[in-house]
């Protein structure tokens, strides 16, 4: 199915509701999501699973995911690369971008749920995975995308993990001023990295080839919030023709006859935060082709070879389709998260003081 175009107010619940179902039928017993049955999970991609469980008004399957973080954090606030079955599966890294997303998703999950009670209990999760995180910022701004087995940085930068940590660590802060917790380093750093991400290309794939053929290092810093609104729009025009192609979606590379359902979602939630609706609207109405009658996502379609590839159907995929569908109806309170940015400011004591008087 195709043409599926959104507006606001008209979120298309019995559309959606066997993409969440689906997402929910592959949660394990403990709370993770792996990528498909029998498939292992990463902490990026669990959470991003774990919001559309969210949107989908599964509030308890969504909490489980969250309380599986808690349970697997490890002692430095940070997660392996990937698990398998209840069992780490790969012990080689531990990547800041995946550690950092966990603030992303509660605060997404606070923001609809508006329980309290739950931001609470996953503050210390937040609180020591932003400082494995931040532990990892050069004098420069940009943080290292890893740290080895034993815990030595992986010394270079990403600019698409860079973005999404810029904006984990808006919604830390936001969680930290909520709870009356104070990290005004958090945000000293958040203006650093930022920083780096607009004015220090340099600092990024320092040791390795350039990451400029992916389409999100492209619309990521737009996603991110980390480029403005007034730069964004010129931004994503600039290469609008290498990564998307009429009546398909966006490339994950632009030397590959590839679209992928997931970075499509996310330049639709960077179109909105550019302030170009009707391009988004208009990508995102592209994807439904690519789903299947039970409600999943294929993850891409080679259209040189006209066939879907890979062979796989991820949690992850049916996330993404759920948050840039909540970001064009603004089905839930959480609709904006991806295409504004948002930092609250910390109350005085006095503010505090006459609050609690009343």
């Amino acid at each position: 199915m195709s043409g599926v175009f959104l507006t606001k107010g008209l979120f298309p619940k019995s559309f959606f509701s066997s993409t969440v179902e689906f997402i929910k039928h592959v949660q394990r017993p403990d709370g993770l999501i792996p990528w498909f049955e029998g498939g292992h999970a990463d902490p990026w991609d669990h959470v991003e699973a774990a919001m559309g469980l969210s949107i989908g008004g599964e509030y308890t399957a969504a909490e489980q995911a969250y309380d599986w973080l808690a349970e697997n954090q490890l002692a430095d606030g940070s997660w392996w690369a990937a698990y398998r079955d209840g069992e780490v599966d790969n012990r080689e890294r531990r990547e800041t971008n995946f550690v950092a997303y966990v603030a992303t998703g509660v605060w997404h999950h606070y923001l609809i749920t508006r329980r309290e009670g739950f931001l609470r209990r996953l503050w210390p999760v937040v609180d020591k995975a932003i400082g494995f995180v931040l532990a990892q910022q050069s004098r420069h701004g940009e943080i290292n995308w890893a740290v080895d087995t034993h815990g030595k940085p992986m010394e270079d930068a990403l600019v698409t993990g860079c973005s999404s940590i810029y904006k984990s660590l808006e919604c830390a802060h936001n969680i930290a001023v909520t709870l009356g917790e104070d990290r005004a380093h958090w945000l000293s750093a958040r203006e650093r990295l930022g920083d780096a991400l607009r004015n220090k290309p340099e600092r990024f794939d320092r040791t390795w080839e350039s990451k400029a053929r992916y389409s999100m290092d492209w619309f990521y810093p737009v996603l991110s919030g980390a480029f403005p609104k007034a730069r964004a729009k010129e931004h994503l025009q600039k290469r609008w023709s290498e990564f998307v192609e009429q009546d398909m979606g966006c490339r994950c590379v632009s030397d590959e006859p590839w679209v992928t359902v997931a970075e499509s979602c996310e330049l639709v939630m960077a179109l909105l935060a550019a302030g170009d609706h009707a391009r988004a609207v208009t990508l995102y109405s592209w994807l439904h082709q690519w789903r299947l009658k039970s409600g999943e996502y294929w993850t891409g379609y080679q259209f040189v070879e006209d066939l879907m590839w890979p062979d796989e159907k991820p949690t992850w995929t049916a996330g993404a389709i759920l948050l840039a569908a909540d970001a064009l109806t603004e089905h839930t309170a959480a609709h904006h998260l991806f295409n504004r940015v948002t930092l609250l400011e910390a109350e005085t004591s006095e503010s505090l003081d006459l609050e609690r008087a009343h």
